[in-house]
């Protein structure tokens, strides 16, 4: 990605797959947001629209995978894999395969990918971890007679890595300096490595994709109507949404959609902003890693303050994860908002998987029974007191309830994507407009999420039949 926008061209970047932390390193190497492509959380028939709305105005999309090129959500086939996005987008492959402590055994790897499905088109490969040039000149060799061209040749290069820790890569807004210098050093690799005319002839070969972009205005149901819509007029009300080192995970389709739906979005940093944004109606506080930050977190007190004001006050708050975890009482110790009667910590256990998951409460997000599909990925627990009632039942795969809906607070682990539920962000706006939490109005209780219905209720922890079809 970084090469080819150094080498002029309009880059549109995107990821397969939940992950947030790589999409900020796309970001950084194309000056795009980088964009998901997740065929399970936002349904197979949105990656086309979300993938045409991202690369419009651009001279050339890449795509990164997930895992391997055919592994996607766990039993559901290829369902959300690498495979069956490049499959819906007509896209050929680039497999980029780690040559290390092989030769002509990468003909075998090569091939088997190749002949997998023939309905995905393998383009070329990149060979990576390459240790020689009589290393690279074996590997070519072996690969000669596969029929799948080889587009480059990337050697070990300690310079171009990226520091891990408890749940992936360090995201790019912890180490912004350093991980500057990396992605240009990485994309001076890829320029001496690769043939980029060749990647590029690649791309323009690919399928027409016939479908329409998908628009935030129309996603958020702007303008139209919804029974029991009783919205008053006023300005567009100020939605704070977290940002900085510790809460950078967000999809940018939410604030898009936010902005469709009527609200001022503003920005602000927890670790280091002592208020809300001037004249805050709703909080928006998604993921990251506040864990790393509880010190941080904790010693900024007039902001914590503030954010529990706003919550007492029935303001709409919508908290993912990272947001569940500052909106408990404390984390690993240290106070945090105390909005919730809750208790964070660390655990040993790591968290991961795609969900079904059903409302079982009203909230300024959904009605009760409304069906979404979300990701979980936490290396923490919440040990829940009182007050609050459950925001999700999941099915993984025993029944559980998980999240917590107090007044206008909705906190939960799952990460949602509200391109698949748009209602979710005209109902936020609509009870920000409203000036109270969930039961200070009815604003879209009808129609506002897509793949609900009259017979989609169910009780507490009852989430029998949201399998295949719920995100659509």
């Amino acid at each position: 990605m970084a090469a080819f926008t150094r080498a002029g061209l309009a880059v549109s970047p995107h990821k397969v797959g939940p992950d947030y932390i790589d999409p900020g390193y796309h970001a950084l190497a194309t000056g795009r947001p980088g964009r998901n492509l997740d065929a399970y959380m936002c349904g197979p028939g949105l990656v086309g629209p979300l993938f045409a709305h991202g690369a419009a105005g651009c001279d050339l999309a890449v795509i990164e995978g997930v895992m391997g090129l055919f592994d996607g959500a766990a039993g559901q086939g290829e369902l959300a894999s690498t495979a069956h996005v490049a499959k819906l987008l007509r896209a050929p492959v680039v497999l980029v395969v780690d040559a290390s402590s092989q030769s002509r055994s990468v003909a075998a790897l090569v091939h088997g990918f190749a002949s997998w499905d023939p309905e995905v088109r393998l383009g070329g490969v990149i060979l990576n971890k390459v240790g020689s040039d009589r290393h690279e000149e074996l590997l070519r060799e072996a690969l000669d007679s596969s029929g799948v061209p080889v587009l480059g040749a990337l050697r070990r290069a300690p310079q171009v890595r990226a520091p891990s820790r408890h749940l992936g890569l360090v995201p790019v807004a912890e180490r912004r300096a350093e991980a500057v210098d990396s992605v240009a050093a990485l994309a001076e690799q890829v320029r001496q490595g690769c043939d980029l005319e060749a990647i590029l002839a690649l791309a323009r070969g690919a399928g027409p994709w016939p479908g329409a972009p998908w628009e935030p205005a129309v996603g958020a149901g702007a303008g139209v109507a919804a029974p029991g819509d009783e919205v008053p007029v006023g300005g567009r009300p100020v939605v704070a949404v977290a940002g900085g080192a510790a809460f950078s995970f967000s999809y940018a389709e939410h604030t898009e959609l936010l902005t469709a739906a009527g609200a001022e979005v503003v920005v602000f940093d927890p670790l280091h902003d002592e208020r809300l944004p001037a004249g805050t109606r709703g909080l928006v506080i998604g993921g990251g890693f506040p864990e790393v930050y509880a010190p941080e977190l904790s010693a900024n007190e007039p902001l914590r303050k503030a954010v529990a004001e706003l919550a007492a006050a029935g303001a709409p708050v919508a908290a993912e994860c990272a947001g569940l975890l500052y909106l408990a009482r404390d984390l690993d110790g240290k106070p945090m908002c105390g909005v919730l009667d809750a208790r964070a910590r660390m655990a040993e256990r790591l968290t991961l998987g795609y969900r079904d998951a059903v409302a079982v409460s009203d909230s300024v997000l959904a009605t009760a029974g409304t069906r979404m599909r979300g990701h979980e990925f936490h290396r923490t627990v919440v040990e829940p007191g009182a007050g609050a009632a459950p925001a999700w039942g999941l099915r993984t795969p025993e029944p559980r309830v998980e999240g917590f809906v107090q007044r206008g607070v909705h906190a939960s682990y799952l990460h949602t994507h509200w391109a698949a539920g748009p209602g979710v962000a005209r109902r936020f706006v609509g009870r920000c407009l409203a000036g109270g939490g969930a039961e200070a109005s009815a604003v879209a209780e009808s129609g506002d999420v897509a793949g609900t219905g009259a017979g989609d209720a169910a009780g507490a922890g009852d989430v029998a039949g949201t399998g295949a079809g719920v995100a659509r």
